[in-house]
């Protein structure tokens, strides 16, 4: 497919979509700022695309691999399910702002993807997806 923008990739993906998140949240410009859900939509397929995309972001995965091993000396059992657990009860009791909440579901979002199970297959969904529309 010819396209105007050329190829994206999940990484290229995540990075316009963390940009837009990061300036969208002011809404000083022409545009209006982007509303709560907005945000929390954007940050999942952010989150998901920085999961499938591949060597800079493997990098922090092995990180944050080795502090939840550390973590597993001193709590055994702790898991990215209950990582990201913990950080949705942030999500939704803690005061944060538009800005805030996008951030957080980014880092939550690239948690829950590393993790086994439906938000691991929706980071294949978007690195898929993504692949498909640079070709």
């Amino acid at each position: 497919m010819n396209s105007l923008f050329g190829t994206l990739g999940p990484v290229g993906l995540a990075v316009v979509l963390t940009v837009v998140l990061i300036v969208g949240t002011k809404g000083d410009g022409q545009a209006k700022a982007l509303s709560w859900g907005s945000c929390l939509i954007l940050s999942v397929l952010a989150g998901a695309s920085f999961a499938a995309g591949g060597w800079p972001f493997t990098l922090v995965r092995g990180l944050v691999n080795d502090l939840v091993t550390l973590v597993n000396s001193f709590l055994p059992g702790l898991s990215y399910p209950a990582i990201g657990l913990c950080m949705a009860a942030i999500i939704a009791w803690k005061k944060m702002s538009r800005r805030g909440v996008s951030m957080m579901g980014i880092a939550f979002w690239y948690v829950a993807a590393s993790a086994d199970g439906g938000l691991g297959i929706l980071a294949e969904k978007i690195a898929a997806a993504s692949q498909q529309l640079a070709s």
